[in-house]
């Protein structure tokens, strides 16, 4: 072994606050974080609201799915914005037009009589589900736009450590957004939650504006270009990397399994317990994820990402065949507890593979490329396991059901549990498909490409025409 590997080896690379990239780096979190927070703050609200007023698993399933599907439709034209120009400016624009969607939403709130929100089918309530949703989804320009900062700031020594460090920003948000929500909804229905977002992202609009960015983050990624998606070169771009078509697939399958868990957790919770109550435990547990992230900060993530990938995949699809087997919240909050350790794993891992092995000039389309067909099995899912769940698990499930006098006696009866059978016949699916992946050809050929491959950011566009 070589003088400097020995020294790498014994001195492995940190992030210091001494380092003015760093310390830039921490005010754009900080600023990512408060308008996160918001963000989810108000969506996790709606949908507490609307279960709470309607009682609607079904409402509550195409809430999730039309979320899903507007992620997807907008993904790779926010990517094109993302490389197009400035990220600071990408980022004020989406706290700006969050902002105006908001307010159309308090007016709408405040003008509406309060019997009309308990019907699922009003028109006033998905019209401000609609609007709340443009307002959240504006949000995720932040989304895409941050990983190709940590590209263009950090060489790819530091990159995993920097992800991790945004996995703790997304910790963080969950752990202060589901105990603030829980408890606005409980007492003030929406009105409360709709004021606190505009006057917090009007408040980070203007620190945003005062953040100094390094003459090496001043221009766009793609500068010089036409100024348009270009699906297709994109498409080229993926298609040219061994692996990378396979690991959007398998994510995509995976994110198609993983709707209904977003189109029925809350109604599985809160079957269990009070909306505060459920806040409460969604905000403790989040502090595991970001006690995940600082360990992805200080460790890394190994030498090869992509095997994190699918490994974290599968001890999560194991845990869920388990938690769902008896109606405890005690065995509900430990499988959430290693959802929320495993997830930023996942997310800094892909993150990692995808700054190293694709062109900088091209990373925000090819980021929201991939979230868009990523995320497009999901609303299938969630539209399609609502219902389905609602006219034929838990009716299966209830006493006089068929399901219940198969396995009622050791699995319980009631409409949880045909949610929880759910669950466990997704995780199953998801073992399946994660052993798949690992024994594929695919998997090799990415790990390998990942292993040689030069440094994305020293191809194409350098980091010094990077942009935020």
């Amino acid at each position: 072994m070589s003088n400097e590997a020995s020294q790498a080896a014994v001195d492995p690379p940190r992030l210091h606050l001494s380092d003015p990239t760093v310390r830039t780096f921490v005010k754009l979190l900080v600023n990512v974080l408060v308008v996160g927070v918001i963000n989810f703050t108000v969506w996790f609200a709606i949908t507490f609201f609307v279960f709470l007023q309607t009682r609607s698993v079904f409402a509550t399933g195409v809430i999730a799915g039309l979320f899903l599907v507007s992620m997807v439709a907008t993904g790779v034209w926010f990517g094109s914005l993302v490389d197009h120009h400035r990220k600071k400016t990408v980022m004020q624009a989406s706290a700006l037009v969050s902002i105006v969607f908001y307010a159309a939403c308090l007016v709408i709130y405040l003008l509406t009589p309060a019997e009309e929100w308990t019907n699922p089918g009003s028109v006033r309530l998905w019209s401000l589900i609609v609007l709340l949703m443009c307002g959240v989804i504006a949000g995720n320009l932040r989304s895409i736009a941050l990983p190709t900062v940590v590209t263009a700031l950090f060489d790819e020594t530091l990159r995993d450590r920097a992800n991790g460090l945004v996995g703790t920003v997304l910790g963080i948000s969950f752990l202060v957004t589901s105990v603030i929500s829980g408890l606005l909804v409980a007492f003030d229905g929406m009105r409360t939650c709709l004021i606190l977002a505009i006057g917090v992202l009007a408040v980070a609009l203007v620190h945003m504006h005062f953040i100094k960015v390094p003459e090496s983050l001043s221009h766009a990624a793609a500068e010089g270009e036409p100024r348009k998606v270009d699906l297709r070169g994109t498409m080229k771009v993926v298609g040219s990397i061994p692996g990378m078509w396979a690991l959007i697939a398998f994510t995509a399958l995976n994110n198609l399994l993983g709707g209904a868990f977003m189109a029925l957790m809350d109604a599985y919770g809160l079957s269990m317990m009070s909306v505060q109550a459920w806040g409460f435990v969604w905000g403790g547990l989040s502090a595991l994820m970001i006690l995940a992230g600082l360990l992805i900060a200080r460790t890394g993530l190994g030498s090869n990402p992509v095997r994190t990938i699918l490994l974290v995949n599968m001890a999560l699809w194991a845990v869920t065949v388990v938690f769902p087997m008896r109606a405890s919240v005690v065995w509900l909050v430990a499988g959430l507890a290693v959802y929320m350790m495993a997830m930023p794993y996942v997310e800094a891992s892909e993150q990692t593979v995808l700054q190293k092995v694709v062109p900088y000039e091209r990373q925000g389309r090819v980021f929201g490329f991939a979230q868009s067909l990523e995320q497009a099995a999901s609303p299938l899912t969630a539209f399609l396991i609502s219902p389905l769940t609602q006219f034929f698990f838990i009716p299966f499930m209830r006493e006089g059901g068929t399901g219940a006098r198969w396995i009622g006696d050791w699995f319980g009866t009631g409409d949880a549990r045909g949610i929880a059978l759910v669950f466990v016949l997704i995780a199953v699916l998801g073992l399946l498909l994660t052993g798949y992946a690992l024994s594929s050809k695919y998997y090799r050929l990415l790990s390998r490409r990942y292993r040689e491959a030069p440094d994305a950011a020293t191809e194409g566009t350098p980091p010094s025409a990077a942009a935020v």
